[in-house]
C-alpha cells in the first residue's frame, strides 16, 4: 500500500510525482473518482465508436525466420501496418512470464521504496528512472493514468542501481532480446536494400536502448482518462511485452482503432519515427494508445531500441538512388528527442520537424 494519504485538497502532482505514491498509490486510497488532474480532453481520449473489431494486426510465427515468405511478411507488414505480433520467436516463456512477476513485484512496494528511483532533473541516459507523465502547461498539466520504470539497457549504465526486484529479470530479457532487435532490424533493412548492420550502421540503428515497465492500475472512471495518449515512438523499432489484460489500440489502415488482443508469449514490433525517417516513408511508425481498465491493472514492457544520441538520422542512400525525393532532412537525433520532449506533439504531428 501506498505509505501517504491522499486528501482531497492536496496537491495531486506532489502526491503521485514528488513523492513517488504514483497513479498506483493513487488507486491503494480506495479512490472512487479520479481528480481533475487525470481526466484527458475529449480530443484524446479514445473513441470507443471509431474501433473496428473486425480488424486485426498480422500475427508473424518466427520458427523459420529465415524462410523469404517470413522475410517478406515482416517487410510487408511494417510497410502496410508499421505493427505486428511476433510468436515462436526464440525468447523462453519464463523469461516472460518472470518478468511480469517482477513488475508486479516492484510496484507494490511502498512509496518510501520507490521514491529511490526518481529525479527531478533528469537525462535520457540515466541508469535507471521512475516517472510519470503530466501534459500540458504549469497549471494545467494532465496525468496519464500509468507509473513507469525505465532502465537503461547501454554500456555506460550500471544495472547495480537497478531495483533488486526487477535487476536479474530485466538483465537475462535484455539477453534474449537485443539480438532478436537486431535480427529483425536486419530483415527490415534487407527490404530497403541495406545489406548488414556493420559498424558504421549499428550505432545508427540501435546505438542506445532501453526496457521500461509500464504500470496501468486499475482506473475507477477509464472513460474519462487515458493510460497513454496516441502518439508514435521515436526509435527505429520497440518490441513490446503486454499481459493479458489488454488495451493497446492502433491506429488502423481505414483510420479506425484496433485492438492488440494479447496472445501469449507473443511480443507486438512497432516502427519508430526513426526508422520511418531512414526509409524515407517505406515503412511507417504508427499511432496507439493505451486505455485502461476498471478492474484489472495492466502490465507492458516495451525495449525501445534508438540511434545513439550523436546519430544524425535522415534518408538512406539507397532510398534516393533512383531519383527519388528526399520525404525528411538530415537532423541530430537528439534534437529530434529534445523536440519530442518539450513538445509532446501527439499522434504523427512529431514527424513534421524532420520533414523538409
Amino acid at each position: 500500500m501506498s505509505s501517504s494519504k491522499f486528501e482531497p485538497n492536496d496537491d495531486i502532482l506532489d502526491f503521485v510525482i514528488k513523492k513517488a505514491n504514483g497513479l498506483k498509490g493513487l488507486v491503494d486510497t480506495n479512490l472512487e473518482i479520479i481528480p481533475n488532474q487525470c481526466i484527458q480532453p475529449k480530443e484524446q481520449r479514445l473513441d470507443k465508436s471509431q474501433i473496428d473489431n473486425q480488424e486485426s494486426i498480422p500475427t508473424i510465427n518466427l520458427s523459420n525466420f529465415d524462410d523469404l515468405n517470413v522475410e517478406k511478411a515482416i517487410q510487408e507488414a511494417a510497410s502496410k501496418w508499421g505493427f505486428f505480433q511476433i510468436i515462436n520467436h526464440g525468447i523462453p516463456i519464463e523469461v516472460l512470464e518472470n518478468l511480469k512477476d517482477a513488475a508486479h513485484k516492484f510496484f507494490e512496494l511502498p512509496a518510501e521504496e520507490k521514491v529511490k528511483y526518481h529525479k527531478e532533473k533528469v537525462s535520457p541516459c540515466e541508469s535507471v528512472l521512475m516517472f510519470w507523465s503530466a501534459i500540458g502547461e504549469k497549471d494545467e498539466k494532465v496525468l496519464e493514468w500509468r507509473d513507469t520504470i525505465r532502465h537503461g539497457c547501454n554500456p555506460q549504465n550500471d544495472s547495480n542501481l537497478w531495483p533488486p526486484q526487477t535487476r536479474d529479470q530485466v538483465l537475462e530479457y535484455q539477453k534474449w532480446a537485443k539480438p532478436l532487435a537486431k535480427k529483425l532490424l536486419e530483415v527490415l533493412l534487407k527490404g530497403l536494400n541495406v545489406n548488414e548492420i556493420d559498424e558504421a550502421l549499428e550505432p545508427l540503428l540501435m546505438g542506445t536502448m532501453s526496457i521500461n515497465i509500464n504500470y496501468y492500475p486499475p482506473c475507477p472512471n477509464p472513460s474519462i482518462a487515458i493510460g497513454f495518449r496516441r502518439h508514435c515512438d521515436m526509435d527505429c523499432i520497440t518490441l513490446l511485452l503486454q499481459d493479458n489484460t489488454g488495451g493497446l489500440y492502433v491506429r488502423g489502415t481505414k483510420d479506425n482503432w484496433i485492438h492488440v488482443n494479447p496472445i501469449k508469449g507473443a511480443l507486438a514490433v512497432n516502427i519508430g519515427d526513426s526508422l520511418q525517417i531512414m526509409s524515407n516513408d517505406r515503412y511507417k511508425s504508427i499511432e496507439h494508445c493505451v486505455d485502461v481498465d476498471s478492474s484489472r491493472a495492466r502490465i507492458s514492457i516495451p525495449l525501445f531500441v534508438n540511434p545513439s544520441f550523436d546519430s544524425v538520422i535522415g534518408p538512406f542512400p539507397q532510398m534516393l538512388k533512383d531519383g527519388e525525393k528526399p520525404v525528411y532532412k538530415h537532423i541530430l537525433f537528439s534534437d529530434y528527442w529534445d523536440h519530442c520532449f518539450i513538445k509532446r506533439p501527439y499522434g504523427k504531428a512529431s514527424l513534421d520537424f524532420a520533414k523538409i
